[in-house]
């Protein structure tokens, strides 16, 4: 008979505890692999919970990989799962600002990665499958009908004033007290550090990015004739403050801005601390080098609540925060926006000559969802299901792939990245993917300077009897390629 949880009891929401005790009893053995655990009914019986508190503890048990359901015979005890590989590790770079020239592997990778035909585990985005379509699709209808004239106008810079709105209360989330007289809507968060790079940065600044980095920030950097200079990044705690700080004593005046994905980086999967945070805000303000952070995977954390933002602990506007929705909702809507702290007039200004406008309708449509349409039990469906799949393609690289695999361990996002052995080539790999119909990110276009030659980037937010397949398949040719 399992004890009774009162309400009165300190910490957590009542499902938690529920959970906990259950995942104890697993831990010391007292339910085993195997075992059938009580339903749900039975379950509220013994521990006096409602039905639907122990409906959502077992979810999280779910969720946890410790029980699993099995059709029309209830809840059993799963089998012990072997331990994930160990983590990637980075190199420490050279600390010196260099020119970018990547594109010819860019546009060939690039051309793959969006190729329908091929099953899509390099290019980061969303399943489709797990955004509200329909939802959004009847509000962009709606909306467009109760505002017939502003949806086919222009929604000059700063943008809808009722998306604005949604987004700075949604930025309290965050740590953030912005009004929304300080947020830009832009095309995506790609324009808005497109914009805000324009308003920092002129031919031949350096700007510090991390690394192993985001591609596209790569070739925004050559494309604008500014050189990149790379920090290490840790695949837990984020980019390296000391590393950062050396780089810029060493550079005195050459960097003009600093890239950081400080939740849930891309393809790392690490988050900065909020004590790392504020370092961060710190000791680029005693630089005066301006702080662009993209928090585009922030929303997508695994846990109840979202962390916070470099930007909450900005004083001096200093610190600018680009994101979007497009991880979340609806990433052909393009709708991102920025925070642009003393940059903003500036930031208007450009968003005006390059692109005059956002469309109207998507930024109408997202405005409704995010007053109406259930935004926050969206983002815990999302969250647990991007969990669960991180866990399970995490796992099944561990069966698959060969000895001395290493994988990260995000904690918010969907991408995962995959250190192989040295002896294999990424870029050899990511050839004999594609003629498996598979395509995946090779390590080199996460670097200038080519670095993580044996590393990909794989993409968690589908999981399917396929996916899985793919992976082992992944794993076959990388074995294969040590032989």
């Amino acid at each position: 008979m399992l004890p009774t949880i009162r309400n009165d009891e300190d910490g957590g929401p009542l499902y938690g505890k529920v959970a906990g005790r259950i995942s104890y009893l697993i831990a010391q053995g007292t339910l085993r692999s195997g075992d059938r655990i009580p339903s749900i009914r039975s379950m509220s019986k013994q521990m006096q919970v409602s039905i639907n508190t122990v409906k959502e503890a077992y979810n999280q048990l779910e969720d946890r990989r410790l029980i699993k359901a099995r059709p029309q015979s209830g809840y059993y005890v799963r089998a012990r799962l072997p331990e994930l590989p160990a983590e990637p590790v980075v190199d420490r770079p050279a600390l010196n600002p260099a020119e970018v020239n990547l594109s010819e592997v860019y546009q060939m990778v690039m051309r793959d990665l969006l190729n329908p035909e091929l099953l899509p585990l390099g290019i980061a985005i969303p399943n489709p499958e797990l955004l509200p379509i329909e939802k959004l699709s009847r509000m962009l209808t709606r909306e467009t009908r109760r505002f017939a004239i502003q949806s086919v106008s222009y929604d000059l810079p700063p943008g809808n004033l009722h998306l604005r709105k949604q987004v700075a209360q949604r930025l309290l989330l965050s740590g953030c007290s912005l009004s929304p007289e300080q947020i830009v809507i832009t095309s995506g968060c790609v324009e808005a550090v497109v914009l805000t790079l324009q308003a920092l940065c002129k031919p031949g600044d350096a700007v510090a990015i991390e690394t192993p980095v985001y591609f596209n920030f790569l070739q925004l950097i050559e494309k604008m004739g500014l050189k990149a200079l790379e920090i290490p990044v840790s695949p837990r705690g984020g980019i390296s403050l000391e590393a950062l700080e050396y780089a810029l004593d060493r550079n005195p005046g050459e960097v003009k801005a600093c890239i950081v994905l400080s939740n849930f980086n891309n393809p790392l999967g690490s988050s900065m601390s909020d004590e790392d945070k504020l370092r961060l805000v710190n000791l680029l303000e005693s630089y005066a080098v301006p702080l662009i952070e993209d928090d585009i995977y922030g929303d997508l954390s695994y846990q109840d609540e979202r962390p916070s933002v470099a930007k909450s602990y900005d004083k001096t506007g200093n610190v600018v925060l680009c994101s979007s929705f497009s991880k979340t909702l609806a990433p052909g809507y393009r709708v991102g926006w920025i925070a642009a702290g003393r940059y903003q007039e500036e930031i208007e200004c450009l968003k005006m000559i390059t692109s005059v406008a956002t469309a109207s309708p998507p930024q109408q449509a997202i405005a409704e969802f995010l007053a109406t349409g259930g935004y926050d039990r969206h983002l815990r469906t999302i969250r647990r299901a991007y969990a669960k799949q991180a866990a399970q393609m995490g796992h099944t690289i561990g069966r698959f792939f060969p000895n001395g695999t290493r994988v990260s361990k995000p904690q918010g996002g969907f991408v995962l990245w995959v250190e192989l052995p040295e002896q294999i080539n990424a870029l050899d790999l990511y050839k004999q993917a594609l003629e498996c119909g598979i395509s995946i990110a090779p390590g080199q276009i996460f670097s200038i300077a080519g670095k993580f030659s044996n590393c990909i980037r794989l993409n968690a937010a589908f999981w399917n009897l396929e996916v899985e397949k793919a992976i082992e398949t992944l794993g076959n040719l990388a074995t294969k390629l040590i032989k």
